[in-house]
């Protein structure tokens, strides 16, 4: 009895996490736009440019004065604000 190739080992593990993951997210990775631009790199410098790109972009986005950071600040600033007031205060509540 022989046994498989590491590489044939390999993609059948990879197989089984693209499946998982398909079946975790309802998405396939491959359809992902990210490995559809990856599949158009040649060279290990344009994909880490493409790579570092996202990266960039999801810092912009997530980081301290990204887009969801700026949305909950002025979310609790709101609330703070209005729980604050001795009007709406006993109603709302002090949001900390």
């Amino acid at each position: 009895m022989s046994q498989p190739s590491s590489s044939s080992s390999f993609q059948s593990l990879f197989n089984a996490a693209l499946q998982d993951y398909a079946n975790r997210t309802g998405t396939k990775l491959d359809d992902h736009p990210i490995a559809q631009q990856l599949e158009k790199c040649a060279s290990v410098d344009s994909i880490s440019s493409l790579l570092q790109d996202h990266a960039r972009q999801f810092s912009d986005f997530r980081g301290e004065d990204g887009k969801i950071m700026k949305s909950l600040k002025r979310a609790v600033h709101t609330l703070y604000t209005l729980s604050a007031s001795t009007a709406l205060g006993e109603g709302i509540g002090l949001v900390c």
